[in-house]
């Protein structure tokens, strides 16, 4: 049967006794954890108590570690370090990781807010590495519950009990139509208006396609789809080069300069989109989610 091990040994009092043996005296010690020479004194005693053998002996007022002390130490040198390994490899498994942090993002934010943020978390955390991974509302959201992703920029997703999310700002959704179109010059657009129109738009799983639904389902008319994509650079793409109109959002209106022209629609498809820092709730305390969260936090009051 294996024997047990006090509870009165801990891993805390395995490294008192390792900062006394480096430091030679209680003081030392003390400044190397921080902590008062009394409490460095009283853990030393507490661990004797426990090991229940005699670990120093007292000459004056030093304690002066005997044989069965150095044995206990270059143990405890062991146990500590393997303790810590075995702690850091647990995180990186649970998707933690010291020096790296992965944020998933929408194309649509690269233009302003995603440079923004990254420049943000160097200067708060400068040995920190960044690592974009970009994609639709529905994969950064299945990335970031299989911890592929550490955190998600991204429109907010439905209430989930697995997931926080931090609301950033809202963009409105306009209807998009190549430069000198007879749409570019309008004031407002009724899409009740455009039945015979062609269009292009995202593939399922983008925030903006989910919208660009909802409003046609509002016109009372399926639109006519010549062209599906998987990013909303190439389907500004396409309706620059006049292949066919579409939905965008507010954001990525100076991404092409002049070539796309964003034009308000009528009251009745009026859609607004909540971008948000999203991440699962069991990591809220991640030192580097706290400093990705203060970095979004400070961007959405500039």
């Amino acid at each position: 049967m294996r024997s047990r091990i006090s509870d009165d040994i801990t891993f805390r009092k395995l490294e008192v006794l390792l900062a006394y043996m480096e430091g030679g005296n209680l003081n030392a010690a003390a400044r190397m954890l921080d902590i008062s020479a009394v409490s460095v004194h009283r853990a030393l005693h507490s661990l004797e108590e426990a090991m229940s053998c005699q670990l120093f002996s007292l000459q004056g007022r030093n304690l002066i570690p005997n044989e069965a002390a150095q044995v206990l130490a270059d143990v405890s040198r062991d146990v500590v370090k393997l303790m810590a390994d075995g702690i850091a490899a647990t995180r990186s498994a649970a998707g933690y990781s010291a020096d790296h942090l992965k944020i998933g993002s929408l194309y649509s934010l690269t233009t302003g807010t995603i440079p923004n943020v990254i420049i943000g978390i160097k200067l708060r955390k400068q040995e920190l590495e960044t690592e974009l991974v970009l994609g639709s509302n529905a994969d950064l959201l299945n990335k970031l519950k299989q911890n592929a992703i550490d955190a998600a920029l991204m429109a907010v997703p439905d209430p989930d009990p697995d997931v926080e999310s931090i609301p950033l700002f809202e963009d409105e959704v306009f209807f998009a139509a190549p430069a000198g179109s007879p749409y570019a010059q309008m004031k407002e657009v009724d899409l009740r208006e455009c039945a015979s129109e062609k269009f292009v738009c995202l593939r399922d799983g983008f925030v903006t396609f989910s919208g660009f639904q909802e409003a046609f389902r509002i016109a009372g008319f399926a639109p006519t789809i010549v062209t599906r994509v998987g990013d909303i650079f190439s389907l500004m793409n396409l309706v620059g080069a006049g292949i066919g109109y579409t939905l965008l959002p507010g954001r990525v209106r100076d991404a092409f300069g002049d070539r796309v022209q964003l034009i308000p629609l009528k009251a009745d498809f009026h859609m607004r989109q909540t971008i948000g820092l999203s991440f699962l709730r069991v990591r809220e305390r991640d030192p580097n989610l706290l400093a990705l969260a203060a970095v979004c936090r400070m961007l959405k009051h500039a």
